[in-house]
């Protein structure tokens, strides 16, 4: 994992030096964000005299999981290991019977933990000087961990690099701020801000909604810098208190690190504030929900062209057959925009949300819309992920649907200028009848992985039926005296 601890120690020796030394700090030292080597990281940590080190990785849900070291075990040859059983828990902690092709490890065996350098980064909110890194898993044999969140990406990258493709990604992510709530029966609530009173809705790109959170917004800014994530626009949106921001397009395994973190960032500076930052796809009844919108494309590795456009500028065949793609099989991949029951309460008619897989010319009312560009950055925006999506699975999900509809030639329908959004629900109602259209599909097993699809579909029907032994209180509303 690391080279031996003398040349470790030699590099952090060095790094520390004398004042007219750290006058002559390298750009890669001095940089917020990752190293190319463990004689790199050591000076990077020497450098901010960091003591700790959490090495975290995703689960299916999302979630950091890992492990904290003291540094100087972390650039030594410490080996990191998780149980595999962390991949089939459900968000409650709770862990599935067995199904179908859902099957546990009998031995519950490690998978270790290997440090992606690139995402080294401090963790700006801490009281000590702490650093994170994001890791990947490999089993005993070394081998990636197919079902693991950021291997799934890896391989869906890695099909486009076949074809002498690269795509290109720019996430934006919606998320709603609400006054604290310990209590999961009472509803929530949006926070006051520095006026003294409830943010109200209808504040969509509102300049004094904004301000009414500045201190707030400023520590989002602080922290982020700190860690190397590169904010491009930051908006209210038009539910009380939701707020968007907007990342910067780039490689997809690095957006979905970026959003990983994000998230996790929003909500330690939220905690500052006295107020929670949350990602639910639906938190507040009658609002608008939270989307993590995804605009694609996808440029030829060796000319840097855009493939979605002609030498003249006109649209490509590959371009419409991404948006094919984009309709026959996101409707089968839907559980991994829509991962959930509460996902599905934002998929519904006049709510600002998709509700079938119309395409069309910069119109906000689709699935997948065409924003308005010239032919070098002509893409296509996935209007249906939810803010509550795993951004890895998100990712891999639209870009893979995008690739099987390339390479099958797949057509789509007609574009629309109407208002898409209103009238029947053409995509699936439920969470049981997402997994099941899932593991349906040949195609999306193929190039997602089979273990994966099956290890995913039995975590969300474990969810399902843990949500099913909750009593709503609409069921106490409407049947405790009627029926």
């Amino acid at each position: 994992m690391a080279k031996p601890v003398k040349a470790i120690k030699n590099a952090a020796e060095k790094a520390v030096g004398t004042k007219q030394k750290r006058k002559q700090v390298p750009e890669y030292i001095k940089a917020p964000l990752g190293v190319k080597s463990w004689e790199e990281a050591a000076e990077w940590l020497a450098y901010r005299n960091i003591e700790d080190i959490e090495c975290i990785t995703p689960d299916l849900a999302g979630v950091p999981r890992g492990k904290m070291m003291p540094t100087n075990k972390f650039t030594s040859n410490t080996a990191l290991a998780l149980p595999s059983a962390l991949f089939r828990k459900t968000i409650s902690g709770d862990y599935p019977e067995e199904s179908g092709d859902f099957r546990y490890d009998p031995n519950d065996g490690d998978l270790k933990l290997m440090p992606d350098l690139s995402t080294l980064c401090a963790v700006p909110w801490e009281s000590d000087p702490t650093g994170a890194v994001i890791c990947d898993l490999v089993d005993p044999s070394g081998e990636a961990v197919r079902y693991t969140p950021r291997t799934v990406l890896k391989n869906v990258i890695a099909a486009y690099a076949e074809k002498g493709w690269t795509p290109v990604v720019a996430p934006e992510i919606e998320f709603y701020l609400v006054a604290r709530n310990t209590d999961p029966d009472y509803p929530l609530q949006p926070p006051t801000g520095r006026s003294g009173r409830p943010i109200a809705g209808g504040q969509a790109y509102s300049i004094a909604g904004i301000n009414e959170f500045d201190e707030l917004i400023d520590d989002i800014y602080h922290f982020s810098e700190a860690q190397g994530l590169e904010i491009d626009t930051l908006i209210h949106e038009e539910g009380p208190s939701q707020l968007e921001i907007n990342l910067r397009h780039g490689d997809p395994l690095a957006l979905a690190d970026q959003v990983f973190m994000f998230k996790r960032t929003l909500r330690e500076a939220a905690l500052k504030h006295d107020m929670y930052a949350t990602f639910m796809a639906k938190p507040i009844q009658s609002v608008a929900g939270s989307a993590m919108h995804i605009h694609q494309s996808v440029i030829d590795s060796k000319t840097g062209e855009n493939i979605f456009s002609n030498p003249d500028g006109s649209e490509s065949e590959l371009f419409r057959s991404f948006i094919g793609g984009m309709q026959h099989y996101i409707p089968r991949a839907l559980v991994m925009f829509a991962p959930y029951v509460n996902s599905y309460r934002r998929l519904a008619p006049d709510m600002a949300a998709p509700v079938n897989t119309a395409w069309g010319y910069d119109n906000r009312t689709t699935a997948f819309r065409i924003p308005t560009s010239d032919a070098r950055a002509r893409r296509v925006e996935n209007r249906l992920p939810g803010s509550d999506a795993n951004p890895y699975l998100a990712l891999a999900g639209s870009l893979a649907c995008g690739y099987l509809g390339m390479v099958n030639g797949l057509v789509p329908t007609d574009p629309t200028a109407a208002t898409a959004n209103e009238g029947e629900i053409s995509l699936p109602r439920g969470l049981l009848e997402a997994v099941s259209l899932m593991e349906e599909e040949d195609a999306l097993g193929s190039i997602l992985g089979r273990e994966f699809i099956a290890n995913y579909a039995g975590v969300k029907r474990g969810e399902f039926e843990t949500f099913m032994q909750v009593i709503s209180p609409w069921e106490r509303e409407f049947l405790l005296m009627n029926v």
